[in-house]
């Protein structure tokens, strides 16, 4: 019997190229397998093209709700953001298909795993590592660094397909190079490539609208948190998955989470992307706005700072480390009283604090308002500047010393 390779498949042209490319240069057995973790209608005719390609099986794995439940809600808890801007959506879902595509190799026997992320991307770099730590033994072939792959362009593929006998769908018309799912969609390509350039949204966005577009008239949100995970959007109690979805719908029809950034990849280059994230921007800011009520002073600077590192941990693909775990296991022990109500309104890009409640708020009005209360008299400030300004005041005392001599 063919040695079995899986292929992860998106159902693009790179992964529809691959296939033949496989049985012909391997003699493999191509079994492929989407993750859908939200890409909705371009799953559509997936088993058709994979099986007109010379593919013997396609698994389409639903892990949208595992998703959302293991991997955006500890990013969200962690306030996880790469380089101020980037909300992660294409990092992390790369380790839960990596996951999934370990877990079919098994049940399928396969000696390898095979992509098409390109040798200048982040994606090879976090397929590989995922897929390194959960299953060491297998093969991992990635097409465009193997000495064999000799496609270089969408024509290349075009006319390497329809030598093989396959009859594809698609055009050798450039256009964006994205990447969906139900967090986020990124573009890539075109006039991106150069960040003199503005994007063309009319052209590009797809999730949601330019702020200018956007309505002219506010709308009030109201969500509620249970230890730091989301659980209702105005009044509706909902899983994850629905939450996102309903703030997907809301924050695109308001402009919201449109992201234009020139990012440093893990490979050492620069690239431009705009990234649309409607639902996750707002997700983020709801969750926020909750911690500032809850978390210390000293709890909240320090998790700020291991956010920025869980947020470099998942770009750079080392989702399934010790480190990983021991980050998500701090950022966790945070969320055992972020629980709350938060209401903001959605205005033209905005999002706008509008209250914010819950049982274990650190706020207390008598000790923050103007007035004198019983928790705080204005008297102790003194002894507590004179000792927290001591070192600063001896120094000033030796410099002024030294200046006379």
């Amino acid at each position: 019997m063919k040695e079995k390779v899986i292929l992860a498949y998106s159902g693009g042209l790179d992964t529809t190229a691959i296939i033949p490319w496989l049985k012909e240069n391997f003699d493999y057995d191509v079994v492929c397998v989407c993750i859908d973790c939200g890409q909705g209608n371009e799953l559509d005719g997936l088993e058709e093209r994979a099986k007109a390609s010379g593919a013997t099986k396609l698994y389409i794995e639903d892990v949208i709700d595992e998703f959302c439940d293991e991997y955006i809600v500890p990013c969200v808890q962690a306030h996880a953001v790469y380089e101020n801007k980037y909300l992660l959506g294409t990092s992390m879902a790369r380790p839960v298909i990596a996951k999934r595509l370990v877990e079919i190799a098994r049940k399928e026997n396969a000696t390898a795993i095979c992509h098409g992320a390109t040798g200048k991307g982040n994606d090879q770099i976090r397929f590989e590592l995922g897929i390194k730590a959960l299953a060491p033994d297998l093969k991992i072939i990635a097409a465009w660094r193997n000495d064999a792959w000799h496609m270089n362009s969408r024509e290349d593929e075009i006319e390497y397909c329809k030598a093989h006998g396959i009859d594809l769908p698609f055009s050798a018309n450039s256009s964006y190079s994205r990447d969906r799912n139900i967090w986020h969609i990124s573009h890539e390509g075109l006039e991106l490539e150069d960040p003199a350039n503005e994007p063309n949204f009319e052209h590009l966005l797809v999730l949601g609208i330019t702020p200018e577009k956007a309505p002219d008239q506010a709308e009030y949100v109201t969500m509620t948190f249970e230890k730091g995970i989301p659980v209702s959007v105005n009044g509706k109690a909902m899983k994850v998955a629905d939450i996102v979805t309903t703030l997907n719908e809301l924050g695109g029809k308001h402009g919201i989470g449109i992201v234009d950034i020139v990012e440093n990849r893990v490979v050492g280059m620069k690239s431009r992307g705009v990234y649309e994230t409607p639902g996750g921007t707002i997700l983020y800011e709801a969750h926020q706005q909750l911690e500032e009520l809850i978390l210390d002073r000293e709890t909240y600077a320090l998790k700020a700072d291991l956010g920025s590192k869980f947020a470099q941990i998942v770009y750079e693909g080392k989702w399934f480390t010790p480190l990983r775990e021991a980050v998500q296991a701090f950022i966790k022990s945070t969320q055992e009283y972020v629980t709350g109500e938060v209401t903001f309104k959605l205005y033209k890009g905005n999002i706008t604090k509008a209250g914010t409640t819950s049982p274990y708020s650190l706020y207390n009005e008598s000790i923050a308002s103007f007035t004198t209360g019983d928790l705080y008299d204005h008297h102790d400030a003194e002894g507590f500047i004179n000792l927290f300004g001591l070192s600063s005041k001896v120094r000033a005392m030796k410099m002024m010393e030294a200046l006379k001599k």
